[in-house]
């Protein structure tokens, strides 16, 4: 077990009703940037948080991640960084991670809930940890509802996936469950390759379904894909988008989340300008997904 953990402590100045807003902001922030844990403290006006991180990276590299992550909110500034020994964490619990059904057909379960899963639903076992995707954040929900969306409206499983800044894997895992064949499964951080091979094995899955792999985005990436999916932030998003048709086959579809409503309408221009057309959307709180079709 590692001997420390890195901590960032945040401060977002919000009073009356937009103090809630504020610790949304941040506690999206602290998971879209790997966060293993935090600590908040209510202040008169505003919100302290403390946002722990795994020791394996240098704190430059965490503290560029929550930046990156806190880029559109300017009220959130970093009041101080630095190292923390070793202590008992107050671990994830069965109240922290009850069961969470997702869409019509899925729910999303810690693994020690193994057993209690809805007849009805199809489970998806993940083991929370500081990969991105435990399945709570409302931008991996909007991709699991895209996805299960498409997948049940349509006749012809896809035979090749490529799932792009995997975090957990937990869309590949879902995608698999849902019928596709083969998962290119990628992320740019080496780290989160042993949590995606652990949760595969969790689900049954195999390493014959779903390749893990590091990589930046596309760069590399070989096609044709039936399906593309990518749960990641607007940039890398805007910069990827100009290689999605070279990697889809002509009728396939990509379904992109990690975007608030408020990116909305840049995304779809941006989707307009490389030739790909709207096909679905929904939002989850202020979180907005989209599927768009590469033309036949």
């Amino acid at each position: 077990m590692e001997g420390y953990w890195w901590y960032i402590t945040v401060l977002v100045l919000m009073e009356g009703s937009a103090r809630e807003e504020g610790e949304e902001i941040l506690y999206s922030a602290a998971e879209i940037s790997g966060s293993i844990g935090t600590e908040v403290q209510e202040l008169p006006n505003g919100t302290r948080m403390r946002i722990y991180y795994r020791s394996d990276e240098d704190l430059s590299h965490w503290r560029d991640r929550l930046l990156d992550a806190l880029a559109s909110a300017p009220d959130v500034r970093i009041e101080d960084l630095g190292k923390i020994e070793n202590q008992q964490w107050p671990r994830q619990s069965e109240e922290a991670f009850p069961p969470l059904p997702v869409g019509d057909m899925l729910v999303v379960l810690a693994p020690w809930h193994r057993g209690s899963e809805p007849d009805n639903r199809i489970p998806i076992y993940i083991n929370p940890g500081s990969a991105f995707g435990t399945g709570y954040h409302e931008s991996t929900q909007t991709a699991l509802i895209l996805l299960e969306r498409c997948l049940s409206s349509n006749a012809d499983r896809p035979a090749r996936v490529a799932d792009i800044g995997t975090g957990s894997g937990i869309l590949s895992i879902a995608a698999v469950k849902l019928g596709a064949g083969t998962v290119l499964s990628r992320d740019f951080d080496p780290a989160v390759v042993g949590e995606v091979c652990g949760n595969l094995v969790l689900n049954g899955i195999d390493d014959k379904s779903v390749l893990v792999e590091t990589g930046s985005l596309l760069s590399g990436v070989e096609g044709p894909f039936d399906l593309l999916l990518a749960n990641i932030l607007l940039d890398p998003l805007m910069e990827m988008l100009p290689d999605v048709r070279n990697v889809l086959r002509p009728g396939g579809t990509a379904i992109f989340s990690g975007m608030t409503g408020s990116e909305r309408d840049k995304f779809l221009w941006a989707l307009s300008e490389v030739g790909l057309v709207v096909a679905d959307e929904t939002t989850r709180e202020e979180w907005w997904g989209v599927a768009a079709k590469n033309p036949a």
